[in-house]
């Protein structure tokens, strides 16, 4: 199987959170329309709940009626019965397939993530994403094959971003991860000649869209999926009947 890599010049198409524009985030529900509307790959977040589960939810409280849950220190039933999936029951609703980009929210979910995903044997598939080095590090450790992705901002990076783009490379993380807006054709190209695979988030409009695709980065994460994949497949229409083409 694939690992969801760029292929015929096309960027995985990652639906952040689900599509998470048209569904509550997070949810079985947004997962599923993501893959209904032509995602590539799906993005979530993880943390552990208190007996080891990763659970995918962004923060991490949550509210429900009467109170406030705090998600590590809450079982997973508990949590499951408020709407909150685990990482399993992702894998179990859309299968294991295309690639999975998680934001890992602590360090403690890190194991725990990776038993699941190789349960269902796509570790290869498996894109961990954090801001923390030494988390990346740990999670190689845990496993060879997982892609790791530093997800950051400029202003977040007081070195400078070539000198981080070569830190990246002498460590081995495969994938810089930034919003569309922080990208420049010479910062992509930096990036590839050390190694990189460039990847864009927040991309959720057609104006973001459209320049991450004219950057010609390796994925794009939007709240949206179903422009992205009329963005692509408009591109890939206009080719076929460009100059040449009968």
């Amino acid at each position: 199987m694939s690992d969801g890599r760029r292929e015929a010049g096309r960027p995985i198409l990652f639906a952040h959170r689900g599509a998470s524009g048209r569904a509550p985030e997070n949810t079985i529900e947004a997962f599923r329309l993501a893959v209904d509307l032509g995602a590539t790959g799906l993005e979530t977040d993880t943390w552990r709940s208190a007996d080891g589960i990763p659970m995918l939810v962004h923060d991490r409280t949550y509210s429900r009626p009467g109170r406030r849950v705090v998600v590590t220190r809450s079982t997973a039933v508990v949590m499951r019965a408020d709407g909150i999936p685990t990482l399993a029951d992702l894998y179990a609703a859309v299968g294991a397939d295309r690639p999975i980009s998680i934001d890992l929210q602590h360090p403690e979910v890190a194991r725990a993530v990776i038993a699941t995903v190789a349960e269902v044997g796509s570790l290869d598939r498996l894109y961990a994403c954090t801001v923390d080095l030494s988390l990346l590090a740990a999670v190689r450790r845990l496993d060879g094959t997982v892609h790791l992705v530093h997800s950051t901002r400029p202003r977040r990076v007081p070195e400078g971003l070539p000198a981080r783009i070569a830190l990246l490379a002498a460590r081995g993380i495969e994938v810089l991860n930034m919003t569309w807006r922080d990208w420049s054709s010479e910062l992509v190209e930096r990036a590839r000649d050390a190694g990189l695979r460039p990847f864009a988030w927040d991309a959720h409009t057609v104006e973001g869209i459209e320049r991450a695709l004219d950057l010609g980065v390796d994925a794009i994460y939007s709240d949206h999926p179903d422009l992205l994949v009329a963005a692509v497949a408009a591109r890939i229409a206009a080719a076929d009947s460009g100059p040449g083409r009968t």
